[in-house]
């Protein structure tokens, strides 16, 4: 550790009414409520492994035991290559952390409609890997946007909703997983966390006066948000 680059913070006193100070602070910073909002919904919804995987092994491909260890493995090998992967990163953005939630709905549907165990087997590496990119991306866009005297009351309610939900949505994904089967179950949890995605990218882009822009570049579409100043001047 460098001495030389750290700081001392004062601490803030403690006193009545500090937790309300906390909600009414997150409440009036749209860079902080909106990404806690997205990864209550992933990880209320998104982050269901243990019901889906069981479900999996003993419905859907009859495997046993050692097969359910096996694909945790896989996943447990995903989330190291993400860990990996976020440690080389410099800097967090919100739209990451959008684009990362929206590919992991995509790829939990695609491990719902997988028709061959192999294929579900592989996909759960990347699901791994994209699930710890949202939990760490959205962990460091919420501390690095925090005043220092607000980041314990924020982090607080962050870890409230995200590991709190999950055991709020396990027995409503638990339900439809035994009601409707394990494919549906999974998915669900895939299209919810995509809709999440897709809905507060949107809250956010129109939040930093961002609108989305379609163009072709290298003979491909593309679609990307830019400044509305910068589409009038173009336009």
């Amino acid at each position: 550790m460098r001495t030389s680059e750290l700081h001392k913070v004062e601490r803030a006193p403690r006193g009545k009414g500090q937790l309300r100070e906390g909600l009414r602070y997150v409440a009036g910073r749209p860079d902080l409520i909106w990404p806690i909002a997205l990864v209550g919904f992933v990880g209320t919804f998104g982050f269901n492994f243990p019901i889906w995987l069981t479900a999996f092994s003993e419905e859907v491909f009859h495997v046993g035991a050692g097969t359910y260890g096996f694909l945790n493995t896989l996943m447990a090998a995903g989330s190291l290559v993400g860990a990996l992967a976020a440690a080389r990163r410099g800097s967090t953005r919100l739209r990451m952390l959008v684009i990362a939630a929206a590919v992991f709905g995509v790829l939990e549907i695609a491990a719902a409609l997988s028709p061959a165990f192999w294929m579900f087997a592989l996909l759960l590496v990347p699901i791994g890997m994209i699930g710890l990119t949202v939990n760490v991306t959205a962990n460091s866009a919420v501390q690095m946007a925090t005043d220092p005297a607000m980041r314990g009351r924020v982090m607080s309610l962050y870890m409230m909703v995200f590991a709190g939900g999950t055991p709020i949505g396990a027995p409503l994904l638990g339900w439809v997983t035994d009601t409707y089967g394990a494919r549906v179950g999974f998915a669900t949890g895939g299209v919810i966390s995509l809709a999440a995605a897709g809905v507060i990218g949107l809250v956010l882009a129109r939040v930093g006066g961002l609108k989305m822009a379609f163009g072709w570049r290298h003979g491909h579409p593309q679609v990307r948000f830019v400044a509305r100043e910068r589409l009038a001047t173009a336009a």
